[in-house]
């Protein structure tokens, strides 16, 4: 066990919170689980010891948590190393649970939000110095107890030896595999991954008017190119459309000026309708795809027609493409051009704005979005000169990270256990 940090205040117990909780108390961690209701803290305890999937590989270690309210226990936070705030993802309602942790804590407690989205900055505006050299953001993905990753982003003020000690038992107690990210919106794994996704849907409703269908561009957009099996759609789908609807927005607002992602944060029309209609993905029965019981007890799948608002019977369509469909000069190499090319672009113009280096960026989309390979990984094995040459044949500016690679000399982004910097220099892989 780490010797600094023995035990963990969980303030919030949804999904999230809930793994969190379970997570600590599984690693023998004292844990208060804290929520705005008896009602709602019980049920968070209920998410841990399901009958049916228990989030604990012991139920016994549910022994190690303590459940209350905030009205009624948050000062109890006053015990506990690191202080974890795991509230709904309204920047208002985390201000104010930021303002008694300030009030209640001890002056050692790591304090950190867990948010998918939200500049630390803008949680933390106004208090107090003491405060901003213990914060930081934990992004865990979700679930917990599966997704290995978790961002971890420190303020401007975040003292070093926070991050150190943090850093040291998600990776050694957790085992988590620990990203460093910058305080920019949607950090890397999101920020990235959002792009794809947004842009995909932009780029799908073009690939629609030359005949291609969701399932094709779902079956481009997975296996050949080392994504996961649910493509584009299947993963809004998974995630929700209205989830999609308010990254969207918050990107808007938030990205810088001129960012290559800001056109496509509004959904596009026939999506917007779906959202309207609360046609959402599968917390809703369906989105883009559902799953249909017939009379007989069948279960078939069907595919929304977007364009003329009809289910129809789900074709299932293989493929048989690689990687290197990413550089075909075609209707559907140019479809994954214009969505994975564009993202792994995108990726390699954003060092240093929300990560140091491509190491941190590679890890967090392998480990975040399942993907076989990160961004660089994917463009060294494409070849980077070839990727260079598309982009200089479209008349596309070419990403910082590709400005150093051609600048250095050198021919891949990877060197056996070593990578390349922005400043063209090869530095050693640690874990």
């Amino acid at each position: 066990m780490n010797k600094d940090i023995n035990s963990v205040a969980v303030l919030g117990s949804g999904t999230m919170g809930a793994g969190i909780a379970a997570l600590a108390a599984d690693n023998n961690c004292k844990v208060l689980l804290l929520d705005i209701s008896e009602d709602a803290v019980k049920k968070g305890k209920e998410r841990i010891i399901n009958e049916k999937k228990p989030l604990l590989s012991d139920l016994k270690n549910i022994n190690n948590v303590e459940i209350g309210t905030f009205e009624n226990d948050f000062h109890k936070i006053k015990n506990y190393d690191w202080i974890c705030e795991v509230v709904v993802e309204e920047i208002n309602i985390k201000r104010d649970i930021f303002k008694k942790i300030e009030e209640h804590r001890n002056a050692n407690a790591i304090v950190s939000s867990n948010t998918s989205g939200i500049p630390l900055k803008d949680i933390t505006k106004d208090m107090t110095e003491e405060l901003l050299k213990n914060v930081c953001i934990t992004h865990f993905f979700n679930p917990v107890e599966v997704m290995k990753l978790c961002e971890l982003i420190p303020g401007e003020k975040t003292n070093k030896e926070i991050i150190n000690k943090l850093s040291i038992f998600l990776s050694k107690v957790f085992n988590k595999g620990v990203v460093y990210g910058k305080d920019t919106v949607n950090f890397i794994g999101n920020r990235i991954g959002c792009f794809f996704m947004l842009k995909g849907l932009h780029e799908g409703k073009i690939a629609r008017s030359k005949g291609i269908s969701l399932e094709e561009i779902d079956s481009l957009l997975s296996k050949p190119i080392g994504l996961p099996p649910t493509g584009l759609y299947g993963l809004i789908d998974l995630i929700g459309l209205d989830v999609m609807h308010s990254v969207g927005k918050n990107l808007a607002t938030n990205l810088p000026d001129n960012d290559a992602g800001l056109p496509f944060t509004k959904l596009p029309s026939e999506e917007q309708n779906l959202f309207n209609n609360k046609q959402l993905g599968r917390k809703t029965g369906g989105g883009f795809y559902r799953i249909k019981k017939l009379d007989n007890g069948k279960k078939v799948k069907e595919t929304f027609d977007l364009d003329n608002g009809e289910w129809n019977t789900f074709k299932k369509i293989q493929i048989e493409k690689d990687l290197n469909i990413i550089l075909e000069d075609s209707d559907l190499g140019n479809l994954v051009w214009n969505v994975m090319g564009s993202t792994l672009l995108y990726a390699a113009d954003l060092i240093p704005e929300i990560a140091d280096d491509i190491l941190n960026i590679d890890r967090a989309m392998r480990w975040g979005f399942a993907w076989q390979m990160g961004p660089f990984e994917i463009i060294d094995k494409l070849g980077p000169k070839n990727v260079i040459k598309k982009c200089l044949d479209k008349n596309q500016e070419l990403p910082k990270m590709l400005q150093a690679l051609e600048k250095s000399g050198n021919e891949f982004f990877y060197n056996e256990n070593m990578y390349l910097d922005l400043d063209g220099i090869y530095k050693e892989i640690s874990n």
